[in-house]
């Protein structure tokens, strides 16, 4: 058999990037290795757990949170457990910090694997980073961590993503050729975001018309809606990362500008400067797309919500669905309520004021000798406006007598029956021998307690004025009820009450 002639320099060309990218999987078979066991006796999958870590802070650098630390990844661990491994609190905590020990060696080390190099034929190594230290909060004393440049390899290298991620995925990658200066590859990165967006666009343009043409349902209509809020969230996280790309790369511009004494350095500044005008083109249309996804997020959905509404009116009828399905089963009459109680009236409480109680009554003559029909007639606003001021200038002078009477006793509170004694020593009983004197006490009961703000007292025609001259000395109000019945007159008795006044000056 004839022996096929190759170039051996071609087989073992690269031999070193190969077995890097193939030692990114070696935390993952570490981790395999570990004997922890649940309270079941069963192998703890470290290897899954693992992958998953990794998942979460591919996740959490796609939703820019830049927080994640070792009981967060505890939480995610136990969440997506769902009680795979019977597991505490306490033993999640300690997978976590297993995993990402792993991944980021304690010693501050990054992992590393030797081996024989076939291309250069000398013993060589490699050395790779999955996770690195981001900021600490030294308060509660937690470091963050988020994923390094050869973790973001790993994860590419588990799944195909599609269209949709790729845009995300291409900032990530312009981010780190830009921290390392590889501007030329910056540029064609800036390329491929740029079709990215194209591609958002189109889909986002077939969405819209699938929205006018395939909504005939609440459950197409509810897919369509999470469809257009997961575009848009993404679209959303996507311009924040545009924003501080374009000031990583006016930072970048502005040190290469003051540090310019070589061609190289020339050649860098031509480039950067260019990156700078195209990535402000791209961003410009992905804000034209943002913008567009969120009129689909609003309008469009809006009208394809009341399409369907509009639909659903059209398209049923009463005697079909409700009158035949009742008499033509016929139905129990439980189950005969409840198909038509959505059509019923809501229910109706009817409430009245305790206020009403002390308003004017009608007083017919017993005898029906004569009869009166002025409870037929309303009140002008007029007269209901003077009825009105002349209540509320009564109370104004009870509330006078109140702040009299307190400031004679140097207190802050009073009762009824004081009060009462009060305006008798004062040849004050003209005011006790009319009904306005009882109705202002049971009305401050019965708002009682009263905060009391001189702005808001306009709006309060009835009790206006008694606030006014209550702010004076304080802004708080309370009137409680006591246990005593008093017989002020003849013709009025009333429940003896405490009022108390609290603020500016409780000394009165």
């Amino acid at each position: 058999m004839e022996c096929v002639k190759i170039n051996i320099n071609n087989v073992v060309e690269n031999y070193h990037e190969r077995i890097q990218r193939l030692a990114l999987f070696d935390p993952l078979y570490t981790l395999n290795e570990k004997k922890l066991k649940d309270k079941s006796d069963n192998k703890v999958d470290f290897f899954s757990f693992g992958l998953l870590t990794l998942l979460f802070f591919f996740e959490n650098m796609l939703i820019r949170n830049k927080k994640v630390g070792v009981k967060d990844v505890a939480e995610y661990l136990q969440i997506v457990n769902e009680g795979q491994f019977d597991l505490e609190n306490e033993d999640f905590l300690k997978v976590a910090r297993t995993i990402i020990e792993t991944f980021r060696p304690p010693n501050g080390k990054r992992n590393f694997k030797t081996f024989y190099n076939y291309e250069t034929r000398k013993e060589d190594i490699v050395q790779y980073s999955i996770l690195k230290a981001d900021k600490a909060d030294l308060e509660t004393n937690t470091q963050y961590y988020t994923l390094d440049e050869q973790g973001l390899e790993l994860i590419f290298a588990t799944k195909e993503y599609f269209n949709e991620f790729q845009l995300s995925i291409n900032q990530l990658i312009l981010r780190k050729q830009l921290e390392k200066g590889e501007f030329v590859g910056a540029l064609r990165q800036i390329d491929e975001m740029n079709l990215d967006v194209k591609n958002l666009y189109d889909r986002i343009f077939r969405i819209k018309h699938e929205v006018n043409r395939n909504i005939v349902s609440s459950e197409t209509f509810e897919r369509y809606k999470n469809i257009i809020g997961d575009i848009n969230d993404r679209l959303t996280h996507e311009n924040e990362e545009f924003e501080e790309l374009r000031a990583f790369v006016k930072e970048t511009k502005e040190k290469i500008a003051n540090e310019m004494n070589k061609d190289e350095d020339k050649k860098a500044f031509e480039l950067i400067i260019k990156i700078d005008k195209e990535l402000d083109e791209v961003h410009y249309e992905h804000r034209k797309l943002l913008k567009e996804s969120i009129l689909l997020k609003t309008s469009a959905l809006q009208a394809a919500q009341e399409s369907l509404y509009y639909i659903g009116i059209n398209s049923f009828n009463f005697n079909q669905e409700i009158v035949s399905r009742i008499f033509s089963s016929p139905l129990p009459l439980n189950s005969t309520r409840r198909l038509v109680e959505p059509f019923l009236y809501l229910g109706r409480e009817k409430t009245w004021s305790p206020i009403s109680v002390f308003s004017k009554q009608r007083i017919e003559n017993t005898e029906r000798t004569e009869k009166s029909d002025e409870f037929l007639n309303v009140l002008s606003k007029e007269k209901l406006k003077e009825e009105i001021e002349l209540q509320s200038n009564k109370y104004k002078r009870v509330t006078e007598l109140i702040i009299l009477a307190l400031n004679h006793k140097k207190v802050n509170n009073i009762t009824i029956e004081e009060l009462v004694e009060f305006i008798r020593g004062n040849d004050e009983e003209d005011i006790i021998n009319e009904r306005p004197f009882y109705d202002f006490w049971i009305t401050l009961h019965q708002k009682s307690p009263i905060t009391i703000k001189i702005e808001d007292n306009d709006e309060e025609e009835l009790m206006g004025k008694s606030y006014d001259i209550f702010s004076a000395k304080g802004y708080k109000l309370y009137v409680e009820e006591l246990d005593n019945v008093l017989k002020v007159t003849k013709r009025f008795s009333i429940k003896n009450m405490f009022l108390k006044l609290e603020g500016k000056d409780d000394s009165v």
